[in-house]
């Protein structure tokens, strides 16, 4: 009789245990992205990723290359659809960087470029939509200097100074030889 009370008591205590711990993990949902550092520490990453990624384009002019990467006929940028942006990497040297960097790491992104327009205003020229960013998306920009001697990079290789303003997407806005300042920004975001 005592053996078999011991044995009832045991089980009870283990269906308890067991109950509980059911319990605390229905009860409780972790997630790698539940504490907000993991939140930051992801956006740190994306941000250093994309300020790297622009740094180098612009010490190597293929960021100023893809600025000018434009189709004067079409109004967009060379390749693109006509009147909207590229869906993915553009097909340059800035577009390969951009997928061998954020795409294979399955990083999404937008590009805009924005520009000084002639009445003292910016003005902003998409160049690639991958979708809507998350709330955890990240900014990066670096401004590139485009000049009246800059040439086209597209099929199309005229210089700026050459151009009517309604054949490029951003203006003249100086009289001397600097055409216009364009600064790319890049929004990144986990896919």
């Amino acid at each position: 009789m005592r053996g078999q009370a011991h044995t009832l008591e045991a089980i009870v205590a283990a269906a308890l245990i067991i109950g509980g711990l059911i319990f605390a993990t229905q009860a409780t949902a972790v997630t790698p992205l539940s504490a907000s550092t993991s939140n930051q520490h992801i956006e740190n990453q994306q941000r250093a990723v994309a300020e790297g990624l622009l740094a180098t384009a612009a010490e190597n002019g293929t960021l100023a290359d893809a600025v000018l990467y434009y189709d004067p006929a079409n109004g967009t940028f060379e390749g693109a659809p006509e009147d909207e942006p590229y869906a993915a990497a553009p097909p340059n040297p800035f577009g390969a960087a951009l997928a061998e960097t954020l795409s294979s790491r399955q990083i999404a992104f937008n590009v805009d470029v924005r520009y000084a327009t002639e009445d003292g205003g910016t003005d902003v020229e998409p160049m690639v939509r991958m979708g809507e960013p998350s709330d955890n998306a990240v900014v990066v920009s670096r401004a590139v200097g485009v000049y009246n001697s800059s040439r086209l990079t597209g099929s199309d290789d005229r210089r700026l100074g050459e151009l009517d303003n309604a054949e490029f997407y951003a203006p003249n806005v100086d009289n001397g030889q600097l055409y216009n300042v364009p600064v790319v920004e890049v929004t990144v975001w986990r896919k």
